[in-house]
């Protein structure tokens, strides 16, 4: 069943690339409320807007991952976004990430191939 990294990875990589868009839309806009100003700045956002395109590619590649795959092996594939959610951490946002960490993401590493074998 190896056949599942390469699309589980993608479909990490479009999370995180969503996530990283969110973050950086919610970094240029005016304090969360319900108001009109936030509201109409968050639309009108291209980052927000490519976080939304990010996050639909990631659930219709999840559809077919689900669909053809064995659902106990697709599921624990998603936590390889935790992954690119550390490099990324350090890509875009500068952030600094300890040893123990590192330790972790190895972990989850580690446990999507035994689920793959």
């Amino acid at each position: 069943m190896w056949k599942i990294i390469p699309y589980a990875i993608l479909q990490s990589v479009l999370l995180c690339g969503g996530q990283v868009f969110l973050k950086l839309a919610l970094m240029r806009l005016p304090a969360f409320g319900w108001n009109r100003e936030f509201w109409g700045s968050l639309l009108t956002n291209w980052q927000f807007a490519a976080c939304g395109l990010f996050f639909a590619l990631a659930s219709l590649l999840w559809m077919y991952i689900v669909k053809y795959f064995p659902f106990s092996m697709a599921y624990p594939m998603v936590s390889l976004s935790y992954v690119f959610g550390m490099l990324a951490a350090i890509l875009f946002f500068h952030e600094e990430v300890s040893m123990i960490k590192w330790m972790g993401v190895a972990c989850i590493v580690v446990g999507c191939f035994l689920i793959a074998k």
